[in-house]
């Protein structure tokens, strides 16, 4: 970028008036060489990269599953607004960075840190930086769910079979169907006593005659209670945590 700069500017002060009135852009980019083409590639790449860094960290990390389970329980316990969303994502995210570090140490060690010392070239960096997370994600996807995108991907060109050799295309999408569906089961386990709660509460207050109080009024207490009383907090995390490969 810095020689193509240079070049331009070279030219520009070279030419009279009248010819930098009338710049020709063809001579220009014929003047350009292969190597400062490949840099505007490489920048345009990485801009790309940074723009969709958030979709690539929910694509291929444990962060899914986090944030459902932590949304199913907020709405579970009857709090549709505590935690703040901040605060669920703010915790989903950092739980994400504590059981993806070995694959985060990976990544840097085997392709960022050899890459920035010019040990390796930009090709071989962004394979070694993907492989960690190719493993994270075949020791966590279904197999069902990556048979179904290997198939569908078999019938429009051919894909690998092995989910330990799978290409991105097929790992990614199998891998987020899968992390869905396993907070959904999490989620409902996690309801299932919050609803036995509720069915309790709106038994006695019906029994009781007291029909224009909504049940949920009374049950939010107990519920609230019932959840710091087991340490919820300290178990659902640990739970989520040792549930990852």
């Amino acid at each position: 970028m810095m020689r193509a700069g240079l070049l331009l500017l070279a030219i520009l002060a070279g030419a009279p008036p009248a010819a930098a009135q009338t710049l020709d852009l063809g001579a220009l980019a014929g003047q350009a060489n292969g190597t400062s083409v490949g840099y505007i590639i490489q920048l345009f790449g990485l801009l790309t990269v940074l723009s969709i860094a958030p979709g690539i960290l929910i694509m291929v990390t444990s962060f899914t599953r986090f944030v459902i389970v932590f949304s199913i329980l907020r709405t579970g316990i009857g709090l549709p607004s505590t935690p703040a969303n901040l605060i669920l994502v703010s915790l989903a995210l950092f739980m994400t960075f504590y059981v993806m570090a070995p694959t985060f140490d990976q990544a840097w060690n085997n392709g960022v840190q050899p890459l920035m010392n010019n040990e390796i070239t930009e090709a071989v960096a962004v394979e070694r930086i993907a492989e960690p997370f190719r493993a994270f994600m075949s020791a966590n996807v279904r197999e069902e769910d990556y048979s179904l995108f290997a198939d569908l991907a078999a019938e429009r060109g051919g894909i690998q079979a092995e989910a330990g050799q799978a290409d991105m295309r097929v790992l990614i999408p199998a891998f987020m169907i899968s992390e869905i569906r396993r907070g959904f089961e999490i989620g409902f386990l996690i309801v299932l006593p919050f609803l036995v709660i509720d069915l309790i509460v709106a038994t006695i207050t019906m029994a009781m005659g007291m029909m224009m109080l909504p049940p949920t009024v009374v049950s939010l207490p107990f519920k609230i209670l019932f959840f710091v009383l087991i340490d919820g907090w300290n178990l659902l995390v640990g739970s989520l945590v040792r549930s990852f490969s």
